[in-house]
């Protein structure tokens, strides 16, 4: 079979190069991201979306959480913004007051997690990816929001999910996609379905199969096999990726490719 539509990349040698040599050395001209996220009981991951965006390179960073940790947080986490919370302590559906205006800032948009479960907070999501033309990524349990009902980013443009295969397997129950993600799949067979998924719908996925990291944007695949294991993946890699492709937005693949290639663990030098 022809799998001229797939490429690879290690470790050791990322497939494009380029990008890591004309990165904008100004901060100023290097992005701004805002990261989502948090609720009640925990914003570790939007915190860590944060902490990894500025390491990535991103110019600036601004969080929005749930004001229900205000009084938590205070005055502790530099740039974080808040929006009404439900009584549980979750995002409200009034925060699109505060998340339209930061989004329009915004260069690109990183849905981090710790979004809790609510309807609200379900509706609310929905609006915004329907109201928004820019970049969003979608990681964590921000995904499992948009896998419940998937329709409104199949066919949206500037959409990244960074997702566990389990969440991969729901997003293809959901669709009712013909070729069935399985735990059993070879590597080559997730490549296929996913080359076949993303010419499709319009949205770009980022998923693990075992040791490689699997990117498949617009019927293009690349893979990235990782030297080391990296258990918590997918945070990291969102981080990344979203700060890459805000910084070159024009080059979709290369810059979400570049992001994967710039998560991985580096094997140890002996």
């Amino acid at each position: 079979m022809d799998r001229s539509y797939w490429q690879k990349q290690t470790a050791n040698q990322p497939l494009y190069p380029d990008l890591l040599w004309s990165r904008p050395e100004n901060r100023a001209h290097a992005g701004k991201l805002l990261v989502v996220g948090g609720h009640a009981q925990g914003f570790n991951r939007p915190a860590e979306a944060f902490a990894r965006a500025e390491q990535a390179g991103a110019g600036t960073v601004r969080v929005l959480l749930p004001d229900v940790l205000q009084k938590t947080l205070g005055r502790a986490f530099v740039g974080a913004e808040f929006g009404p919370s439900t009584p549980s302590g979750s995002f409200a559906g009034n925060t699109l007051g505060e998340l339209i205006p930061l989004a329009a800032w915004a260069d690109g948009i990183l849905m981090a997690g710790d979004l809790g479960r609510n309807s609200e907070t379900a509706i609310l999501l929905e609006k915004f990816i329907d109201m928004h033309v820019g970049q969003i990524t979608l990681t964590c349990d921000a995904v499992d929001y948009v896998v419940a009902t998937p329709y409104p980013i199949l066919q949206r443009d500037n959409t990244l999910l960074v997702l566990s295969f389990a969440q991969l397997q729901k997003l293809g129950v959901a669709i009712k996609y013909s070729n069935a993600f399985t735990f059993t799949m070879d590597l080559l067979h997730l490549i296929d379905a996913l080359y076949e998924l993303t010419k499709r719908y319009k949205m770009a996925i980022i998923t693990k199969h075992l040791d490689t990291y699997v990117l498949a944007v617009d019927g293009k695949v690349v893979t990235s096999k990782a030297a080391t294991a990296m258990p918590v993946w997918r945070l990291r890699v969102a981080a990344e990726a979203s700060v890459w492709w805000m910084q070159n937005p024009s080059r979709s693949l290369e810059s979400l490719a570049t992001g994967v290639y710039q998560a991985l663990p580096r094997p140890a030098v002996t």
